[in-house]
């Protein structure tokens, strides 16, 4: 099932694909039925159920010992500006696009190993029954029915014509051979929806009683503006980088942390709800104070070089940059801000959990768990909010640091005593040292200032 819809950019057509995949809805399954996922309602369907027995809670043990997520950056690309290439993202890609299990393996040869991926597919093959039963046919008709009024919905309100409002705001690029593929699965029990996109595809969990497709598709579109922006040439990457980095202000950093996440939500959540519904959205558009704010900040600017037909330029960035320091100026030093781009090195890895639970939204991390120069230059080539933290060898670790950071020329501290300070660094980024001796973590990073 699956609605084609014409897009002309740039002399040619691209396409767009509305479509059920049962293939990646038994693998999404699977995961959430792991021991590793919250309760929801796929595990409580299958927990009461005939199938809660020793041989599928063992092939779910299987599915979860798989490993099939290995990733590598974009290493000519300015840092953070190209998301990371994952292969779940590509196995996910070749479940939508594959029409049965064979294929989907044939595609997906070398991108893991054998063995892994012939394993993963028996288990998709054992569950696809099991998911049919308990989940697609139950809510099959309305299920279908909803597929078939969000394709109604795109032709009326010619939704692909926001792709290439997209590609132009971000001066981005589509290759029109390669359609854009929208799958939806049903979700039953559920209030809400879900919605993530990577590739060339949208993935949405959509409840049976949904209401409200401008909602869905203002949120479809956001997620697809991720995709336009990571598919910025190079070119244009290094502009923007250049852009934020040659800018005096000490807000430029963070300012460009928020920026893929805020563009989204000023023209999915913005722009496309507000042509959707006739009127601009009073409620909150994300659900991160930083995002929501900063991109109703800039929404003005952003729909005048919408509706300019202006792509991102130096102008445009100087702006953003402006609004956030005018309106915004105290996010540089919220640890709530900062500590969603995080690169943190412990040799105590327990310290990891504690950072995930306080600062439990992450946009970007890097983490090491040993304190070495090696570590420490990594860590400085970084644009991220730096944590060091130090729970043993102070004297030595403290001088490694002084040695690598000019900013700590001055910087006085004992490592006979605890501590935890905040230091602004050149690049605009903020360095947390932590020196740990008997006080909880949690204790110590909440005492900074």
């Amino acid at each position: 099932m699956f609605l084609l819809l014409a897009v002309q950019t740039f002399g040619q057509n691209a396409t767009f694909k509305i479509k059920y995949s049962e293939q990646l809805a038994v693998f999404v399954f699977l995961e959430n039925l792991s021991d590793y996922y919250p309760d929801n309602t796929f595990k409580t369907e299958f927990q009461n159920s005939k199938y809660n027995i020793e041989k599928y809670k063992n092939i779910i043990s299987k599915f979860d010992q798989l490993y099939i997520s290995y990733s590598f950056r974009f290493e000519d690309f300015p840092y953070g500006s190209k998301k990371t290439m994952q292969t779940q993202d590509i196995l996910k890609k070749n479940l939508i696009e594959t029409d049965n299990l064979n294929d989907f393996k044939v595609r997906s040869m070398g991108m893991i190993p054998n063995k892994t991926l012939s394993d993963l597919g028996e288990c998709i093959s054992e569950f696809t029954p099991i998911y049919n039963e308990l989940i697609y046919n139950p809510n099959r008709e309305k299920f279908e029915k909803q597929l078939d009024e969000i394709k109604k919905y795109s032709e009326e309100h010619q939704i692909e014509n926001y792709f290439k409002t997209g590609l132009v705001f971000y001066n981005s690029s589509w290759d029109n051979s390669i359609p854009f593929e929208a799958a939806f699965y049903p979700l039953p029990n559920s209030k809400g929806f879900t919605a993530s996109a990577f590739c060339n595809n949208f993935v949405s969990a959509i409840q049976t009683d949904l209401k409200s497709h401008k909602d869905l598709f203002s949120v479809m579109m956001h997620e697809t503006y991720h995709i336009v922006y990571d598919e910025e040439s190079l070119e244009v990457k290094r502009e923007i980088d250049t852009y934020f980095k040659e800018n005096k202000s000490k807000c430029s950093n963070y300012a460009y942390q928020l920026l893929n996440e805020v563009l989204a939500t000023v023209l999915g959540n913005g722009y496309v709800y507000e042509k959707l519904d006739g009127k601009v959205d009073a409620g909150e558009w994300y659900n991160n104070n930083y995002i929501n704010l900063m991109a109703k900040q800039i929404y003005p600017l952003t729909k005048e070089y919408i509706e300019q037909k202006k792509p991102i330029d130096k102008n445009f960035i100087d702006q953003y940059i402006q609004l956030y320091e005018t309106n915004f100026p105290d996010w540089i030093s919220e640890l709530s801000n900062i500590m969603t781009y995080r690169y943190v090195i412990t040799e105590n890895e327990k310290d990891f959990s504690t950072i995930n639970k306080m600062f439990r939204y992450r946009s970007r991390t890097e983490y090491e768990d040993q304190i070495t120069e090696n570590s420490i230059e990594k860590m400085k080539q970084t644009p991220l909010t730096k944590m060091v933290i130090i729970s043993k060898d102070s004297k030595e670790k403290i001088k490694m640091l002084k040695n690598k950071f000019n900013e700590l020329k001055n910087w006085k501290a004992n490592p006979d005593k605890e501590f935890a300070d905040k230091i602004f660094l050149a690049d605009k980024s903020q360095l947390i040292i932590v020196n740990q001796k008997k006080s909880d973590l949690q204790v110590l990073i909440n005492s900074i200032k």
